[in-house]
């Protein structure tokens, strides 16, 4: 049975016909979108491009859409967290299947590739700042993904509870977790050669995150250390962010494919932090365009 057209309260466009926070019409983002938290890294990406077409910001939602090497793509500031993180998502999904005149959902299903720059905080020790991190699935800490329906047997499910009697075994706190793996395409293209590991996915960058200025919290270097030692499939939890989880699991619901690629920028073990953080950023982007146009592997 066809789904009925989608409520003005539900799928919300601006006067022009754009979408509501983005600010984005389908003919101006590209199926590759590159994310990132910060607005002004939006600039630090798209300088690289052969071209900018489209230039659109509405509050921290900057995206700029042009063509590198041939490709055409696109690089979207989603601003911090998985609650920023849900409306980026469903707002680009929406741009390329539903109609947006008719409000119905397409019956073709356009499949786009979400590959996130960003920086994050390592939880091994031999993992030190200035390195890369391809991250090979993530943990949500946060409860975004709790509010959408998930199939029976979706990929991710075996790792969050094995995650969650792990907690449970070694008497740490047990937030209700999610876990998602990256799209397996993406990784083998953008990650060969630099290390992968799961990545835990906070909704906050202080008390979520183990960092206590003035307020205590149940997240302590003990609960830090303990969690640095559990593994799945080969691959231990190297890192802490705010994007990863809540990324990989809207993106599988929605049928997409999607990549966290991380700068290390803090060691949280030993205490030390980059010296030379927008290098590192600046390399760690040269790298992820150059391997999305890489051929044979460049998509069609």
């Amino acid at each position: 049975m066809a789904r009925a057209a989608l409520s003005k309260s539900e799928l919300i466009l601006n006067p022009d016909g754009s979408i509501y926070h983005l600010h984005l019409r389908p003919e101006q983002i590209a199926p590759c979108i590159i994310t990132v938290g910060d607005p002004d890294r939006v600039a630090a990406v798209s300088r690289h491009f052969d071209r900018v077409d489209e230039r659109i910001q509405k509050r921290e939602f900057v995206t700029h859409t042009g063509e590198y090497q041939g490709q055409r793509m696109s690089v979207v500031s989603t601003g911090i967290g998985p609650d920023n993180i849900d409306i980026v998502f469903n707002e680009i999904d929406a741009l390329f299947n539903i109609d947006l005149k008719s409000r119905e959902i397409k019956t073709n299903h356009t499949a786009l590739e979400f590959i996130r720059i960003g920086t994050s905080g390592s939880l091994q020790a031999s993992l030190e700042v200035d390195a890369f991190l391809f991250s090979s699935a993530g943990i949500g800490l946060d409860n975004l993904l709790h509010f959408y329906a998930r199939p029976t047997g979706f990929e991710g499910e075996e790792l969050a509870q094995k995650f969650g009697a792990f907690l449970k075994q070694k008497n740490l706190f047990q937030p209700p977790v999610y876990a998602t793996p990256c799209g397996e395409k993406l990784l083998q293209r953008l990650g060969t050669g630099f290390r992968s590991g799961i990545t835990l996915t906070a909704p906050g960058f202080y008390g979520p995150q183990g960092r206590h200025l003035r307020l205590p919290g149940p997240l302590t270097d003990t609960f830090l250390d303990a969690v640095a030692t559990f593994g799945f499939d080969g691959e231990k939890i190297t890192n802490f962010e705010m994007e990863t989880a809540a990324i990989y699991g809207l993106a599988a619901l929605l049928g997409h494919e999607a990549l966290s690629c991380n700068a290390i920028l803090a060691n949280r073990i030993n205490g030390t932090f980059s010296q030379k953080p927008k290098q590192t950023i600046d390399l760690l982007i040269q790298t992820v365009l150059d391997r999305l146009v890489t051929k044979p592997n460049n998509p069609k």
